[in-house]
């Protein structure tokens, strides 16, 4: 996206997370914690993938986006569809957007990835 910036890929802690799983320092149940409004919003909002669930490895995960920002008053912390950022991107300023991989089978969930969209000029080189 144009305006896409400070993005925060959190691949690295779901490979860990996964693995801690697979070798038995983890249960499954311990990973697979989703609340029940993250279900629902994956439901209801989510975007679905073709990325089989690291944990089931039965069903596909959905991608629930999440937006935060002091400028978005009452749509601060709801789920949007990837496609109404283009133009929340045009409308604020600044916001940060949150994506969330979920299995809506076994209630895996983790955060994939963090960015900030909005108007607002990214932060360049010190003068």
């Amino acid at each position: 996206m144009w305006s896409q910036r400070s993005v925060v890929d959190y691949g690295l802690a779901k490979r860990a997370a996964v693995q801690s799983v697979r070798t038995g320092r983890m249960r499954a149940r311990d990973v697979c914690d989703a609340h029940p409004y993250l279900l629902r919003a994956a439901r209801f909002h989510g975007e679905p993938t073709s990325r089989i669930c690291p944990i089931c490895e039965r069903m596909n995960v959905t991608n629930v986006t999440y937006v935060y920002g002091e400028e978005l008053g009452r749509a601060a912390g709801q789920a949007k569809a990837p496609a109404e950022l283009t133009a929340m991107a045009r409308e604020y300023r600044e916001f940060r957007v949150y994506v969330v991989e979920v299995c809506q089978g076994c209630s895996w969930n983790h955060l994939a990835v963090s960015f900030v969209l909005g108007t607002a000029d990214p932060p360049g080189p010190s003068s």
